[in-house]
C-alpha cells in the first residue's frame, strides 16, 4: 500500500482522476468573531467539539477540543479558512488535519446570510448559494495510515446548522 488504497487508472499529466478518501462531520455550536480587525474584515473562531469521519480504508472520531478553524473573512467578503484539529482512527492513530480553503458566496447577500446562521441564529443557507472548498494535509505516524501524507487533496464542504460536512477526494 506504499501508494495508498487507491485504485488504478491513476492520474496522468492529460487526465487527473479524483478518488473518494473520506467525509468528515464536524459540530461547533461555539463560535466567536471578532469584527473590525485592523488588516480590515474580520476573524471567526470555531472551535470542534466532536464529529466523525469516514472513507472506505479509514474510520474513526474527530477529537473534541483538539482544535478549531480561525477564518478571516476579508474586506471584499471572502472567507479564507485555516483549521486545525485531530482526528483519532478506530485503530488509535492520531492524524492531524489542516485545512485550509475559502467560502463565498455566489450572491451579494450570501456570505451574510452565512454570518448569521452561524453567528446568530438565522435561517440556513443552500449549498448551491456559496462555495466551500478546502485543501487539506494530513500528518500520522509512518504506517497503515500515511498515505493521507503522500497525495494531494481536495475537499467540497456544506455548512450546517452546528458545524460542516466535508468530503476529501485524492488526485491520485
Amino acid at each position: 500500500m506504499a501508494d495508498g488504497p487507491f485504485t488504478p487508472p491513476f492520474s496522468t499529466f492529460d487526465n487527473p482522476r479524483l478518488e473518494f478518501a473520506m467525509e468528515v462531520r464536524l459540530t461547533f455550536p461555539e463560535t466567536y468573531a471578532m469584527p473590525d480587525v485592523p488588516a480590515g474584515g474580520m476573524r471567526s473562531a470555531v472551535l470542534v467539539e466532536g464529529g466523525t469521519f469516514e472513507g472506505p480504508h479509514i474510520k474513526g472520531r474527530a477529537v473534541p477540543h483538539s482544535g478549531g478553524d480561525y477564518a478571516y473573512f476579508r474586506p471584499d467578503d471572502v472567507a479564507c479558512f485555516d483549521a486545525r484539529y485531530l482526528l483519532e482512527e478506530e485503530d488509535g492513530t492520531l492524524i492531524l488535519l489542516n485545512n485550509r480553503g475559502f467560502l463565498w458566496g455566489r450572491k451579494p447577500d450570501t456570505m451574510q446570510r452565512l454570518r448569521d446562521w452561524a453567528f446568530a441564529d438565522g435561517a440556513p443557507v443552500e449549498e448551491q448559494e456559496y462555495y466551500l472548498r478546502g485543501n487539506p494535509t494530513f500528518e500520522c505516524p509512518k504506517g497503515k495510515h500515511d498515505w493521507l501524507t503522500k497525495h494531494v487533496f481536495v475537499g467540497v464542504g456544506q455548512r450546517r446548522a452546528d458545524g460542516n460536512v466535508l468530503r476529501y477526494y485524492a488526485l491520485t
